[in-house]
């Protein structure tokens, strides 16, 4: 009987996924057909139905391996003993992806795959839920360490920084040509001026007080 090589098994599968990602992003999920998907991943019908049985296990995998890389980064972004450094860790990191216009189609496309399919619904609820919980005990951990704003509350402070990810996705699709570099830099900007306690600001000697903006700490 022969034996399944574990990494070649999980290789294999993570580039049937990715062949399909392209596909679904660029047809979607509806007019992409299995055929498109084996073309894409250079492998025969009956290899990719060793993997998924059928076409929409195919799309749900995208969205299962989704979840385990927001687990692999979430546990990552523990590690990292500032947390405001492991807030932008998790921030950049999913804006990133994000940005790439391929992953915001299919973003679009998983949406409207929700509205008629409980399942994946539930799936890709699951992987937002489990980043805004790191989000919430990141900006936790953020107010002990004196790092944000005291006066946030981390619950709402969590909501709005998964919805500063997800505002550049309509961008991408109607602005291809977006510099994902200087968007991540208007995005820390932002973040930074949400989180971050703005330092009192005391008027010089015989002069106006300054309007400096500046944030603190660091």
């Amino acid at each position: 009987m022969r034996t399944v090589d574990p990494a070649k098994h999980e290789a294999k599968r993570r580039a049937i996924l990715d062949a399909a990602a392209w596909c679904f992003s660029e047809k979607g999920f509806e007019k992409t057909t299995t055929a498109e998907i084996c073309r894409a991943a250079g492998i025969s019908t009956g290899s990719l139905f060793h993997y998924f049985p059928n076409k929409r296990a195919v799309f749900v995998g995208i969205f299962e391996q989704d979840g385990d890389e927001t687990a692999a980064l979430i546990a990552a972004a523990d590690e990292i003993e500032d947390p405001w450094e492991a807030i932008l860790h998790v921030l950049f990191s999913v804006s990133e992806q994000l940005l790439n216009p391929m992953a915001a189609r299919l973003v679009l496309e998983v949406a409207a795959q929700c509205a008629r399919d409980a399942e994946l619904a539930e799936l890709v609820q699951g992987n937002d839920r489990a980043l805004r919980d790191a989000l919430i005990g990141l900006v936790k951990r953020a107010v002990e360490a004196g790092r944000i704003d005291p006066g946030l509350d981390p619950k709402t402070a969590a909501s709005w920084l998964v919805a500063m990810i997800d505002a550049p996705l309509s961008r991408v699709i109607l602005e291809p040509d977006l510099d994902p570099a200087a968007e991540l830099a208007v995005m820390k900007m932002l973040i930074s001026r949400f989180l971050r306690p703005v330092l009192p600001i005391s008027a010089p000697a015989g002069g106006p007080v300054p309007d400096t903006g500046e944030i603190s700490p660091g």
